[in-house]
């Protein structure tokens, strides 16, 4: 069910981008964090997106940017005593789908901001522990106990090149 129903998102977003005014390439830099219960210790992992675009002018100030997206989210922990010390990096990759306002404040610079849903392809908990000296480190599949549906909020600037 999921694969019919990625492979009909796909499709319909690539229907828009052949209508679409301007379509491209798109990366950047993420600063992703888990929310929820139990998640007060966890820091931000900045990781990256990369994916396509596609840019629907409404007026000369205002468009409509439908996106998809890979992009490297999760979250880091770490904490240490005398003589024990453990790091841990959960690294969740999804594929995600922005759809953006872009306001142009002046010539090529605009301000973006957008729901997004993602989908998630993997989940992996990458651990390292020191005990004495002593380094014990692995990885762990961890999808079955993350979400496999995420929805965001995103805020950026841009701008756009001839």
């Amino acid at each position: 069910m999921k694969k019919i129903m990625l492979t009909a998102l796909i499709a319909v977003i690539t229907m828009v981008s052949v209508n679409a005014q301007n379509f491209g390439a798109k990366a950047g830099v993420n600063f992703a964090y888990i929310s929820g219960d139990l998640t007060d210790d966890l820091d931000s992992r900045t990781s990256l997106h990369i994916g396509v675009m596609a840019e629907f002018e409404i007026s000369d100030k205002f468009s409509f940017q439908p996106e998809l997206l890979y992009s490297g989210q999760g979250a880091k922990y770490s904490e240490s005593e005398s003589g024990y010390s453990y790091e841990s990096t959960t690294k969740l990759d999804y594929l995600n789908i922005p759809l953006m306002a872009k306001y142009y404040v002046a010539e090529g610079f605009s301000l973006e901001a957008g729901p997004q849903v993602g989908f998630l392809l993997s989940a992996k908990d990458e651990w390292e522990d020191n005990f004495d000296g002593d380094t014990d480190s692995g990885s762990d599949d961890i999808k079955e106990d993350v979400s496999s549906i995420d929805f965001g909020l995103n805020f950026g600037v841009g701008y756009k090149l001839d």
